[in-house]
C-alpha cells in the first residue's frame, strides 16, 4: 500500500513586506542542492521567481516567490518507507530555519498543512457539503462494492466507527444517532400505535430506532439490496440485527423504488402517521427549474403528502446549514405542492459530517372548516 502513496507536503510564508526575490532564491538554493536535485528556475519581470528541483528518484520540489511576499513551497515524494517523511520534514525544517534568519521576525505567517497522501489503498480525504476538504482518520477500508445503483463503500474511522459512504457521500457513520433522531423528530414524537413510512434509510438506523417505539407497522423501501447486505453486515452498531430479516412482528422492508410503491398507495388511499424521507440531501444546484434532482424532489414531497394523513408529520433530512442558497430554494418548493403545507427546521451536530445538518419538519396546513 504505502509503495503506491505519493506524499504532497507544504510550506507557506507570508512576508511582511515585498519580497526580494533574487535574494530568497539564492538564499534557498542550497538546501535543495545539497539534496542532489537538479535546478530549473523560470522569472517574470512583475511576477516573481518559480524554482523546480528534481531528485533522480522523481520527488521534486516547486518554490514559487512571488513579490508582493507571498513564498510556497510544495514538496511531493513517493511515501514508501518511514525515512522519506522524515527526510522531508527535514528539508522543510531548513528551508523554515533559512527563511526566519533571512527575515529576523519581519515574517507574519509561517504554515505548513499536514502532507496529502494521494493514490493509497485507503482515501482518507472526502468534501464536506459546501466544498470544503476533510481528513478522516480512515484505517481500512471495510467494504467495497458497486451495485447496479452507485458505488457502496464502509470505511472504518478510528473516532467514528464505520462510515457508510455511497457514490463518495459520506451517508452515516455508527457514531451518528444524532442524525436518526433528528430526522424521527427529535425524541418529540410518540409511534406507539403508528404506521410509518421510510424512504430510504437502507443502513437500517431509522428502522432500528423506530422499532423500539412499538409502532402499528413500519414500511421500508429501499431500491439497493447491496446496501442492506453490506450494513447488515459492517454497521450493526447503527442497524442492529433489524435488517436480518426483511419482516418482522411490526416492519416489512420492500426492495423496490419507492416512486412507484407511493403512487400505488396514493391509488390505494392508503395513508402513513409519519413519512420519513432517507433517500437524499437537498441538492446544491441553484437551478430547481433545471437539475433533475430538484424534480426527484418535488415527485416524492408531491407523492408523499398525497399518502400523508392529515394530522400527520413528514421528516427528512436538508443539507449542511451553510448551503443557505439551497435550503432557501427548498423552502420554495414547498410553497409549490399540491396542497399547502407548513414547516419547522432544526440544526442539528453530525458527527461524521463535521458541519451542522439541517433537518425538516414539514405538515398538511389545517384548513377552516
Amino acid at each position: 500500500m504505502a509503495a503506491a502513496t505519493a506524499r504532497h507536503s507544504t510550506l507557506d510564508f507570508l512576508l511582511g513586506a515585498t519580497a526580494d526575490c533574487n535574494a530568497i532564491l539564492k538564499a534557498l538554493q542550497p538546501i535543495f542542492q545539497e539534496q542532489g536535485m537538479t535546478e530549473t528556475v523560470h522569472n517574470w519581470e512583475d511576477h516573481g521567481y518559480l524554482a523546480t528541483y528534481i531528485k533522480k528518484n522523481g520527488s521534486f520540489a516547486n518554490l514559487r516567490i512571488h513579490p508582493h511576499g507571498l513564498v510556497l513551497v510544495d514538496l511531493q515524494n513517493y511515501n514508501d518507507h518511514t525515512k522519506g517523511g522524515e527526510e522531508v520534514d527535514q528539508l522543510l525544517n531548513k528551508v523554515e530555519e533559512r527563511m526566519k534568519e533571512l527575515f529576523h521576525g519581519n515574517i507574519k505567517r509561517v504554515k505548513r498543512l499536514p502532507a496529502i497522501l494521494r493514490g493509497g489503498v485507503i482515501d482518507r480525504y472526502w468534501p464536506t457539503a459546501d466544498g470544503r476538504l476533510v481528513e478522516y482518520d480512515i484505517d481500512e477500508v471495510v467494504y467495497d462494492e458497486d451495485s447496479p445503483f452507485q458505488n457502496i463503500k464502509i470505511l472504518h474511522s478510528k473516532q467514528f466507527g464505520n462510515i457508510l459512504i455511497l457514490s463518495g457521500d459520506v451517508n452515516l457513520a455508527e457514531s451518528d444517532l444524532a442524525y436518526t433522531q433528528a430526522i424521527m423528530g427529535s425524541g418529540k414524537e410518540d409511534y406507539t400505535g403508528k404506521e410509518v413510512l421510510i424512504l430510504g434509510g437502507g443502513d437500517g438506523g431509522i428502522l432500528y430506532e423506530i422499532v423500539k417505539l412499538k409502532p402499528k407497522m413500519v414500511t421500508m423501501l429501499q431500491i439497493d439490496q447491496m446496501v442492506i447486505d453490506g450494513c447488515k453486515k459492517y454497521m450493526r452498531k447503527t442497524c442492529g440485527d433489524v435488517l436480518d430479516n426483511l419482516k418482522g412482528e411490526c416492519y416489512q422492508v420492500l426492495i423496490e423504488d419507492c416512486i412507484p410503491v407511493l403512487k400505488r398507495y396514493a391509488k390505494e388511499g392508503r395513508m402513513f402517521d409519519y413519512v420519513i424521507n432517507d433517500l437524499t440531501a437537498v441538492p446544491i444546484s441553484t437551478s430547481p427549474e433545471e437539475d433533475s434532482t430538484w424534480e426527484f424532489l418535488r415527485l416524492i414531497l408531491d407523492l408523499s403528502m398525497k399518502v400523508l394523513k392529515q394530522d400527520g408529520k413528514y421528516f427528512t433530512q436538508g443539507n449542511c446549514i451553510n448551503l443557505t442558497d439551497a435550503l432557501t430554494l427548498y423552502e420554495e418548493q414547498l410553497s409549490r405542492l399540491y396542497c399547502p403545507v407548513e414547516f419547522s427546521k432544526e440544526t442539528v451536530c453530525v458527527p461524521s459530517y463535521m458541519e451542522l445538518w439541517v433537518f425538516y419538519t414539514i405538515w398538511k396546513k389545517q384548513t377552516d372548516i
